[in-house]
């Protein structure tokens, strides 16, 4: 249900500001948005798994909180990330 390390790495190369950038909220969005999808996957067949779903409530609360943050600080970055990411709003 966690993501792999390298995949980690891949997010933070792919949607850093810049090197080493592993705290930015487009990365943390990213990781968030991965963390979700696999467990979207997990439910598919592990659909009475009602802990884990407390904590994929948590993980797209916290995902939202961010994307509203960014969504803040400026509005074409906020675009761009969603867009990037394929999520809607």
């Amino acid at each position: 249900m966690s993501i792999t390390a390298e995949r980690k790495q891949a997010l933070i190369k792919e949607y850093g500001t810049k090197s080493g950038d592993t705290g930015s909220a487009e990365v943390q969005v990213a990781i968030l948005t991965e963390r979700i999808a696999n467990l979207t996957e997990h439910f598919k067949t592990h659909g009475k798994d009602n802990h884990s779903r407390r904590g994929l409530l948590k993980l797209v609360s916290q995902r939202r909180r961010l994307l509203n943050y960014v969504n803040g600080l400026d509005v074409e970055r906020y675009k761009t990330l969603i867009g990037r990411l394929g999520l809607r709003r």
